[in-house]
C-alpha cells in the first residue's frame, strides 16, 4: 500500500504494488508508443482505400503528433489540479474509444478527427506516466522505472510497424486500430486496480488552471509543429507566416503567465539551471535521434545498396537495442546517480555520432549497426537519467506539468530534427531530392549530417555540466 505523507508523495510502497503500479505505468507507455509507429505502415493501404493522395493520408499520423504536441503541458497540469490518477484513466479511456472509432470510421477526415481525438489521450499517457512515478515506486528505484518506461516506448515503436504489416495483410487497417483499442482496455483495467488511490489528487482546484495560457500555449505549439511538420523546414509563404505567429505566441504566453495567479508553467522555475539544462539537452537529443530515421533509410538504400526488406531489417535494429538497454539503464541511474548518468549518455551518443559519421563508410552495414550499439543504450541512458534528475524533488503539485513540458520537448525535438537534420542532410548531399541522389552525394551527406548531430550531443553536454544542481526547483516549483 502507497501511503502518503501531507505533500502526497510517496513514502512506503511494497515491492508487489510498486510492481503491478509500474506494470500499468509500462502498458500506458507502450500503448501511446504504439499510436505513433502502428498507423505509418497503413498510409499506402488508407491511401488505396479512402482513394486519396499521399499529402491527405499523411494527416493520420500528423493529426495524432500534433494533437500531443499541442497539448501534452496543458493535459500534464489538469492532472496536477484535478488529480494525476483520475486524468492518467481519463486518457487511457479516450484513447482507447477514440482508437475504436479509427477502426470504424466511414471516411477518412472521420479517421483523421478520431486520431486527432486518440492523440489527446496520448497526450495524457505521455505526460503523467513519467509524473506517476513518484507515487508508485520507492525513491531509490526511480531510476530503474523510468528505464522501464524508456523500454516499453522503444517495444512500441519496433512493434508497431511489423504488428502494423501482419494485421494489414490478415484482417485488414481496420484491425490494427481495434488490436490498440483492446490494449487500451487492458490497461485500463490493470491501472484502475493497480495504480495508487491515496496520493494527494487534488491541489489547486478548477481555478487553478489557467485556460488563457493553456489555449494560447496551444496556439503556439500547433503553429510551430505545423510550420515544421508541414513546410518541411522551408522558411518561405504560409510557412514563415507560421513561423512568426509561434514567435509572437511565445511573446503573448510569457506576458500572459507573468501577471495570472495560477500560471500553467511558473516562469520562475525555468531560472533553476538544472530544469532549463535539462530540457535544452532532451530537445537536442530528440533532434539528434530523429535524424537517424530520417538519414537512415536514404544511406542504407542509395549509397549501401540494400533492398526495402533490408532497409526495414537494419532499421528496426535500433528499437531492440534501445528496448534491451532501457532497464540497465535506469539500473545505472540509481547506482551512479542521475547527474553523472546524463554525462555517460551524452559522451556515448556523441560517440555513437561519429561512428556513424565514419564507420559505414568503411565496414558497410556491419559499420552502421556498431554504431546504432553504442549510439541507442547511450539515448536510453541519457533519457533514464535525464528524466530522473528532472522529476526528482518536483513538489507534488507541479509533477504533471513538468512531465509535461519535458515530454514536449522531446517532442519539439522530434519534430524540429524532421525538418532541420533533413535539410542539413540535403545539403549536404549538394542535391535537391535526396531520393534521386547517387551513392556518393548520400555518403556524403551521411558523413557532414552526422558529424553535425555529434556536434550538437558535445553541445548538450557542456549544457548539462554548466547546469547547477536543482537544489531549489522543489521550492520553486511550490
Amino acid at each position: 500500500m502507497v501511503r502518503p505523507t501531507a505533500t502526497g508523495s510517496a513514502t512506503t510502497v511494497t515491492t508487489r504494488d510498486a510492481g503491478r503500479a509500474l506494470a500499468s505505468l509500462a502498458l500506458a507507455m507502450l500503448l501511446s508508443s504504439l499510436g505513433v509507429s502502428i498507423a505509418n505502415v497503413a498510409l499506402p493501404t488508407l491511401a488505396q482505400a479512402f482513394d486519396a493522395p499521399f499529402q491527405a493520408v499523411q494527416w493520420v499520423v500528423l493529426a495524432y503528433l500534433l494533437a500531443i504536441t499541442v497539448l501534452i503541458v496543458g493535459v500534464g497540469r489538469l492532472g496536477d489540479v484535478v488529480g494525476r490518477r483520475r486524468v492518467l484513466l481519463g486518457g487511457i479511456l479516450l484513447f482507447t474509444v477514440a482508437s475504436v472509432l479509427c477502426g470504424l470510421a466511414p471516411t477518412l477526415g472521420t479517421l483523421i478527427a478520431a486520431r486527432a481525438l486518440q492523440g489527446l489521450g496520448a497526450a495524457a499517457l505521455m505526460a503523467l506516466t513519467v509524473a506517476s512515478v513518484g507515487a508508485s515506486v520507492p525513491p531509490e528505484r526511480t531510476g530503474s522505472a523510468m528505464g522501464l518506461l524508456g523500454t516499453m516506448s522503444a517495444i512500441g515503436t519496433a512493434l508497431g510497424p511489423s504488428l502494423g504489416g501482419l494485421l494489414i495483410a490478415g484482417p485488414g487497417w481496420r484491425a490494427i486500430f481495434l488490436a490498440m483499442a483492446g490494449l487500451g482496455a487492458l490497461t485500463f483495467g490493470l491501472a484502475w486496480r493497480r495504480l495508487p488511490d491515496r496520493e494527494q489528487e487534488a491541489t489547486a482546484g478548477p481555478a487553478g488552471f489557467d485556460i488563457p495560457g493553456t489555449i494560447l500555449l496551444g496556439l503556439t505549439l500547433a503553429a510551430y509543429a505545423m510550420a515544421m511538420t508541414v513546410g518541411r523546414g522551408r522558411f518561405e509563404g504560409g510557412n514563415l507566416a507560421l513561423l512568426l505567429a509561434a514567435a509572437v505566441g511565445v511573446g503573448l504566453f510569457v506576458a500572459v503567465e507573468a501577471r495570472t495567479k495560477a500560471p500553467l508553467i511558473r516562469l520562475s522555475a525555468f531560472r533553476d539551471a538544472g530544469l532549463s539544462t535539462g530540457l535544452v539537452a532532451n530537445l537536442l537529443v530528440s533532434t539528434v535521434m530523429m535524424a537517424t530515421l530520417v538519414v537512415g533509410p536514404f544511406y542504407l538504400s542509395r549509397a549501401l545498396g540494400l533492398d526495402a526488406a533490408a532497409v526495414g531489417a537494419v532499421m528496426s535494429i535500433g528499437p531492440v537495442i534501445s528496448a534491451f538497454s532501457g532497464v540497465p539503464a535506469g539500473r545505472l541511474v540509481d547506482r551512479f546517480g542521475a547527474p553523472a548518468m546524463v554525462g555517460g549518455g551524452l559522451v556515448a551518443m556523441a560517440t555513437g555520432c561519429l561512428a556513424l559519421s565514419l564507420l559505414p563508410g568503411l565496414l558497410g552495414v556491419a559499420g552502421y549497426v556498431a554504431a546504432l550499439a553504442v549510439l541507442t543504450p547511450g539515448y536510453q541512458l541519457f533519457q533514464a537519467a535525464n528524466n530522473t534528475a528532472v522529476m526528482t524533488g518536483v513538489g507534488a503539485d507541479r509533477k504533471g506539468v513538468v512531465s509535461g513540458v519535458l515530454s514536449l520537448s522531446r517532442n519539439l525535438g522530434l519534430i524540429t530534427g524532421a525538418s532541420v537534420m533533413g535539410t542539413v542532410f540535403a545539403l549536404a548531399a549538394a542535391t535537391g531530392d535526396v531520393a534521386t541522389a547517387g551513392p556518393d552525394a548520400v555518403a556524403t551527406g551521411m558523413r557532414i549530417t552526422f558529424a553535425v548531430a555529434a556536434g550538437l550531443m558535445v553541445v548538450a553536454l557542456v549544457v548539462t555540466t554548466a547546469g547547477r544542481p536543482r537544489q531549489s526547483l522543489a521550492d520553486e516549483l511550490r
